[in-house]
């Protein structure tokens, strides 16, 4: 079993920044790839980007490209998504992910763990 619980999420203007973190517990965190999804209000659950377990590989949506970093830190347990020119399309709960395999994976179904998710309000 792995727990994971996001941080990091709040309001910001459009164009601005934001760090979400995901702290991971429980099993082995090397193990798993681990992506980040995102949820709109209405909208279904879509897939931002994701990061295998050595770091090596990162995959990202085309929305988000250029302008999210996604990272981790294996010694700390911890994924992070690094948002910069926040848009109001951006607003949504995101969630971290993870997924005992090398490399991440672009759906849902292929994650095993998920955390409670965290709010991103981007004003215009």
């Amino acid at each position: 079993q792995v727990q994971l619980v996001e941080s990091g999420g709040g309001l910001v203007q459009a164009g601005g920044s934001l760090r979400l973190s995901c702290a991971a517990s429980g099993r082995t965190f090397t193990n798993y790839a681990m992506g980040w999804f995102r949820q709109a209000p209405g909208k279904e659950r879509t897939f931002v980007a994701a990061i295998s377990w050595t770091g090596g590989s990162t995959y990202y949506a085309d929305s988000v490209k250029g302008r999210f970093t996604i990272s981790r830190d294996n010694a700390q347990n911890t994924v992070y998504l690094q948002m910069n020119s926040l848009k109001p399309e951006d607003t949504a709960v995101y969630y971290c992910a993870a997924r005992r395999s090398v490399v991440g994976g672009l759906l849902g179904s292929e994650y095993e763990y998920w955390g409670q998710g965290t709010q991103v309000t981007v004003s215009s």
